[in-house]
């Protein structure tokens, strides 16, 4: 199968949308990015996948700290921001937890040092023990079909 088709089959996946964050030399940095997932409860474990290319391998690699913010649906703008979709200048003002930045009014942040890693192709997954967590209400950012998304309905179970 070609890369293409590979990536349309990805994408009938549909996900939230988080902006992962560092900080180093004391300057906050993020990337967006939906491949994010629990590992365990006990210890309490999250792993995020990060290409090969992106900027933020070696901050995650040099700091071993990361936040994983899970966006509401009001954030679209601050997931296009840090996806590189929106090209002015723009300053993003963070909140700080155990001296890393979140993202206000996140549906969540998910603090961690990086427990391990391991390189699968050309990304790196990084599992990371939580330290803390921040949360808000509100409805998720989602993405499906290479698109943004709402959550319509929530159905219970």
């Amino acid at each position: 199968m070609d890369d293409r088709t590979f990536r349309n089959a990805m994408g009938k996946f549909a996900t939230g949308v988080t902006v992962i964050t560092t900080v180093m030399d004391g300057e906050a940095h993020g990337m967006t990015a939906n491949a994010f997932i629990s590992v365990s409860l006990d210890p309490k474990l999250v792993l995020i996948s990060i290409g090969e290319k992106a900027k933020m391998l070696d901050k995650i690699n040099t700091t071993g700290k990361f936040t994983v913010n899970i966006l509401s649906e009001e954030q679209k703008d601050l997931s296009m921001h840090f996806a590189g979709q929106i090209k002015e200048e723009r300053a993003i003002d963070f909140d700080w937890v155990n001296e890393l930045p979140i993202i206000k009014n996140a549906l969540a942040s998910i603090v961690c040092n990086v427990h391990s890693k391991q390189i699968a192709g050309d990304h790196t997954l990084f599992i990371g023990e939580v330290t803390d967590i921040v949360t808000n209400d509100g409805a998720p950012l989602a993405f499906f079909e290479g698109k943004y998304s709402k959550v319509s309905q929530p159905i219970s179970l």
